[in-house]
């Protein structure tokens, strides 16, 4: 910015960021009576002057901007895309489920008559399948669309669903260690039932078939429990070949059979019951289980923690996004 003064071409210069134009050029050059020479020297004084005034309030508007730019809380990315990976993982595997629940469906003929889930006998394992699953996929795709859009009703959907599972597992836990003698009692109701309905549902047959091979059992307490079914019943009634006998699973392996035989239960139960155990397992499956417990008491203990602790886990990402996400919404009213 340039003025005459006495017929003299005078500098403003740009820093004066203190002063306002007049004041500098008065402080500067001591107005006389002659006054200013130059008839549009005051006018641009005048201007330069406004223009300086207008940029103190742009730079004091932009200072205030850049102080509420930093005070205010922020959402975390690294909470974020980790609660999203999690549940990336839950929403995969109750894809799987659903996918295995399905497809053992289809190969049974349920989907093309669902009228076929309500004549089943016993209780159909891939109910319990396609029931984790939709679980899994429902945690899954809210807690993945919550975490990436910030949405404080998904995560919060998340976060109770996850906490009323851990504490329905917590309490299953401890009433079945204050219940057993009740626990046992459920759990011989749910064995012949099912024995029940063994060749009425090839998942069930399958389900029961690993459960005597593992734990080397035969029936809920004994082999004698095989009577309640049908095809394995003694009675003079049935006509079966497989009457007085029991499922292959009940068998004592032989190791030089590399094939399994699954005709080794026909007419065991005919037999004396004392030449019993020299071809098929004796002890019923709730013993073996009773007596399984006690041995492998820290590896049940090891999964049951390292599930509560993925739970917990879920639980802190979901509840710190949501205090995150809290905080820069109630930023936005200052």
């Amino acid at each position: 910015m340039s003025v005459f003064r006495e017929g003299a071409l005078v500098s403003l210069p740009l820093n004066t960021s203190h002063l306002s134009s007049r004041a500098w050029a008065h402080s500067r050059y001591p107005r006389t009576p002659a006054g200013w020479r130059c008839s549009f020297c005051l006018p641009q004084a005048r201007e330069w002057e406004d223009q300086h005034c207008h940029m103190q309030k742009i730079d004091s508007a932009s200072q205030k901007m850049h102080y509420y730019r930093y005070s205010n809380a922020k959402v975390s990315c690294w909470y974020k895309y980790l609660l999203f990976s999690y549940n990336i993982i839950f929403w995969l595997a109750g894809v799987v489920f659903l996918g295995v629940g399905l497809w053992a469906w289809s190969e049974k003929g349920v989907l093309s008559d669902l009228t076929k889930v309500t004549r089943m006998h016993g209780i159909d394992p891939v109910v319990l399948v396609l029931m984790v699953g939709v679980v899994m996929f429902t945690l899954g795709f809210a807690g993945c669309v919550g975490a990436l859009r910030e949405n404080i009703c998904l995560l919060n959907f998340f976060c109770g669903t996850i906490v009323l599972i851990f504490f329905l597992e917590l309490a299953v836990a401890v009433l079945a260690f204050l219940f057993q003698d009740w626990v046992r009692d459920r759990f011989r109701e749910f064995f012949e039932s099912n024995i029940k309905s063994y060749r009425d549902d090839i998942d069930l047959q399958n389900l029961i078939d690993s459960l005597q091979k593992a734990n080397q059992c035969c029936g809920a307490y004994g082999p004698e429990d095989w009577d309640l079914n049908v095809y394995f019943n003694c009675s003079g009634a049935s006509y079966s070949r497989e009457k007085c006998g029991v499922p292959f699973s009940c068998c004592v392996p032989d190791p030089a059979q590399k094939v399994v035989n699954t005709q080794c239960g026909y007419d065991v139960r005919i037999q004396l019951k004392s030449k019993w155990d020299e071809s098929i397992f004796t002890k019923g499956c709730i013993q073996a289980l009773e007596s399984w417990l006690p041995r492998n008491i820290y590896i049940v203990a090891g999964v049951f923690i390292a599930i509560s602790l993925l739970q917990i886990f879920g639980i802190f990402l979901a509840r710190t996004l949501i205090s995150d996400i809290e905080a820069v919404k109630a930023g936005h009213h200052f």
